[in-house]
C-alpha cells in the first residue's frame, strides 16, 4: 500500500534535518512523495545533507514562529500531508534555557495547526509528541489512556503540544494524530549528548564512554528505521481508520537501564572500555517506557528490528561517518 499511497502526494515536513526528520524524507521521497521541508538551521553534517536526499527535495528556510511563512508553503506547495516533527528535544537545554523551548515545541505547534487548519488541502497531520509528555506516572508500560503530567520545561512543553492538537481535533475537527515515542536511535544523531551516539563516539576515539546520570534509569530506546516507518503507517490509515485526534505509542517493548544499553554498544564494538558514570542530571524520570498494544491492534504495526540489530546499523554508519570526516 505505501509506494501507491505515497506516489505524488505534497509532503510537508517541519525538522527534516532531525534525526527523525531526515530517515522520513529518505523514506517518502522512496515512494515517490513530493516532499517540502522547513529549515532554520543549515547543518552540513545532518543525516539529509549526509545520505544526498537534501537534493531532491524542496527546502524553505524559516522558523516555526513565522506563522505566515507557514502558510505559504501549505499553499504554495499545495500540501496535503504534514509532518510535525521540529522541536528543541535536548532535556539539558530545555532545563538551563525553558523559554527558548516553549517557544519552539508550543507556540511553534500552534502556528502549524492554525495554519493547517486554514488550509483547504491539508488530509492529514502527525505531530511528534513524546513519552514525556506523559511526566511521571505510578504505572507502567504507559498506554495512551494515562494522564499528560509532564512538570519540566521539556517535558511540559510536550504535554501542552499534544493537548494542542486534541484540542484542534475536538473544536475544528482538525485530521491530526500523536505520535509518543521511545529514544530514538541510530544513524545520523549529531547530538553527542545522548547516550547511544556519545557512547559509539567515545569508543571509536578510544576513550571511556560517560553516562551523566547514575546509569540506573530505565528507557524505551527505538530504532529510528522503524521510527519513520511507524509514522508513515499512522498517516497512511488516519483517514482509512477514522482515528483523528487519537494519540500512539510506538516502541520495541524493551526497557532498558542505560548502563544496560551503553554495555550492549561495547559488546557490538568489542571494546572493554569502562564507562564514567557521573551522577550529575536532575529533573529526569526514574522510570519511562511504553505499550504500544494500541499501534499493533488498530495500525497492524510492528517494529522490524531487534535492539541488538538496529544497534549495529547505527555502530556502522557512525563508522563510515567518522571515518569520511
Amino acid at each position: 500500500m505505501s509506494k501507491r499511497f505515497w506516489n505524488e502526494k505534497n509532503v510537508f515536513i517541519t525538522g527534516c534535518t532531525g534525526l527523525l526528520g531526515s530517515w522520513l524524507t529518505k523514506a517518502l521521497v522512496e515512494r515517490g512523495a513530493n516532499v517540502t521541508g522547513l529549515i532554520r538551521d543549515q547543518v552540513p553534517k545532518s543525516n539529509l545533507n549526509w545520505s544526498g536526499f537534501n537534493n531532491k527535495i524542496n527546502t524553505v528556510r524559516g522558523d516555526l514562529n513565522d506563522y505566515f511563512l507557514l502558510e505559504r508553503i501549505l499553499n504554495e506547495y499545495e500540501i496535503d500531508t504534514v509532518f510535525h516533527l521540529a522541536a528543541q528535544t535536548i532535556v539539558t537545554i530545555a532545563n538551563r534555557n525553558p523559554i527558548s523551548t516553549f517557544d519552539s515545541n508550543i507556540k511553534g505547534t500552534w502556528n502549524i495547526l492554525e495554519a493547517c487548519r486554514r488550509s483547504n488541502l491539508v488530509d492529514r497531520i502527525v505531530f511528534a509528541s513524546s513519552d514525556k509528555a506523559y511526566g511521571s506516572q505510578e504505572k507502567l508500560p504507559y498506554n495512551e489512556s494515562a494522564a499528560l503530567q509532564g512538570r519540566h520545561p521539556y517535558d511540559v512543553s510536550k504535554s501542552c503540544a499534544d493537548l494542542l492538537c486534541r484540542s484542534y481535533y475536538e473544536t475544528y475537527e482538525l485530521p491530526v494524530c500523536m505520535t509518543r515515542c521511545g529514544n530514538f536511535y541510530g544513524g545520523g544523531d549529531l547530538n553527542f549528548n545522548r547516550i547511544i551516539p556519545g557512547t559509539i563516539r567515545s569508543i571509536l576515539h578510544k576513550e571511556r564512554p560517560v553516562i551523566r546520570s547514575d546509569g540506573t534509569m530505565i528507557r524505551d530506546y527505538f530504532y529510528i528505521e522503524d521510527g519513520a516507518e511507524a509514522y508513515i503507517t499512522l498517516a497512511e490509515q488516519i483517514k482509512e481508520k477514522n482515528i483523528e485526534g487519537e494519540a500512539f505509542n510506538f516502541s520495541n517493548e524493551q526497557p532498558l537501564k542505560v548502563t544496560e544499553i551503553v554495555d550492549k554498544v561495547l559488546k557490538i564494538m568489542d571494546s572493554d572500555l569502562k564507562p564514567q558514570i557521573l551522577d550529575e542530571t536532575s529533573n529526569e524520570i526514574k522510570e519511562q517506557y511504553l505499550s504500544s498494544e494500541k499501534a499493533k491492534k488498530i495500525l497492524n504495526w510492528n517494529p522490524s528490528h531487534k535492539m541488538e540489530e538496529g544497534l549495529e546499523k547505527t555502530v556502522k554508519w557512525y563508522e563510515t561517518f567518522f571515518n569520511a570526516e
